[in-house]
């Protein structure tokens, strides 16, 4: 721990170096938006636009843009709690996905795909033209339910490229999950017995518009003492986690599909909705969610982080591995954070 925090500390100094105008590179990687460096596991930043080698002159480039608060909290080992460590035990669920279930009308002359019922009510994620004609998957929507809520999602296969620049495709949603009680944001979501979710603002209309928040545990659906130690013994291959039956958590090798979709010019902003500053060519719709930031909301519309189904190979007991994006990225910066912010999930199809 002692090492954990120097290490944040150290982050910080190296921070204010560069804002004074040292150009020199920095082995800290670079921050979210609107947010203290001091909150981030310093660890080798990743580029996921680039295939070949780690990119943090980049990703530096990419954060600076990103918008200065006025203040940040620093997580003490104090913020998170340990709860039972009982694993929870997700309530059966089921997919249906057959093209009778999909609710969407398509255009023959422009080619726009929306829904009926929800295509532009405001706030969510495919409103703007998310799921429009601009998107190279424009057609290719299908809806599921979920049944553990009845609430359904947009989803759609995405074919690309993987690391090894071979084709490669994956079933995504097109839409942050939002499932669970929401608790306040200034807590932890240690209750192991039911699915918490942070709405953002402390509103049940955000987790509609954004879908939920969610710490690290929590979404792996692990004990919430997990957000402060090690459960690697715990993380099972596509690991399930919050997500419905059929579905698994997205993983770094999927994201990288997504950014590298056939067809796609524009890196991150082929990725992002139209109201979140992208193009959305790839069709993912990736929104301006916000997040809880060590228990205070911020940068709603205007960036966006989730987590991946893998514990920080520094930092296993506080830390696990996020990308993140705002509505000016080139790219999609990678880092690690503590395991008690709350982030948005995306679910992948089991195949």
């Amino acid at each position: 721990m002692k090492n954990f925090f120097a290490a944040c500390v150290i982050s910080v100094g190296l921070f204010l170096v560069a804002c004074g105008g040292d150009t020199s590179s920095s082995s800290v990687s670079p921050e979210p938006a609107d947010d203290s460096s001091s909150s981030v596991i310093p660890a080798s930043s990743v580029d996921l636009q680039s295939s070949s080698s780690k990119d943090s002159k980049n990703s530096s480039s990419s954060e600076e843009k990103a918008k200065e608060s006025s203040s940040s909290v620093k997580p003490s080992s104090s913020d998170a709690k340990s709860s039972s460590s009982e694993v929870v035990k997700q309530s059966s669920s089921s997919v249906v996905a057959s093209s009778s279930s999909v609710d969407i009308v398509k255009s023959s002359s422009s080619g726009i795909v929306f829904d009926t019922a929800r295509f532009c009510t405001p706030g969510y994620s495919y409103c703007d033209r998310s799921l429009g004609a601009d998107s190279v998957q424009a057609g290719a929507y299908k809806k599921f339910t979920d049944t553990r809520n009845g609430r359904s999602y947009y989803y759609l296969t995405i074919n690309g490229k993987d690391k090894d620049n071979k084709p490669a495709s994956v079933t995504v949603m097109a839409e942050n999950l939002n499932i669970g009680v929401m608790v306040d944001g200034k807590k932890d979501q240690s209750d192991d017995s039911k699915v918490e979710r942070y709405c953002y603002n402390n509103d049940t209309t955000n987790c509609d518009k954004y879908g939920g928040l969610y710490q690290w545990a929590e979404m792996m659906q692990l004990p919430s003492e997990c957000n402060t130690k090690s459960c690697a013994n715990l993380i099972k291959p596509n690991h399930q986690g919050i997500c419905p039956n059929g579905w698994r958590l997205l993983t770094e090798d999927d994201f990288y599909v997504v950014l590298h979709a056939d067809g796609n010019k524009h890196g991150a902003e082929d990725v992002r909705a139209t109201s979140f500053g992208g193009l959305n060519f790839s069709g993912y719709s990736l929104i301006g969610a916000g997040y809880n930031w060590a228990y205070v909301f911020k940068n709603e519309k205007e960036a966006t982080q989730w987590f991946y189904p893998r514990e920080s190979v520094e930092y296993p007991e506080e830390g696990a591995p996020i990308s993140s994006m705002n509505d000016a990225d080139k790219n999609a910066a990678s880092r690690d954070l503590y395991k008690t912010y709350g982030s948005s999930v995306r679910c992948v199809m089991v195949e």
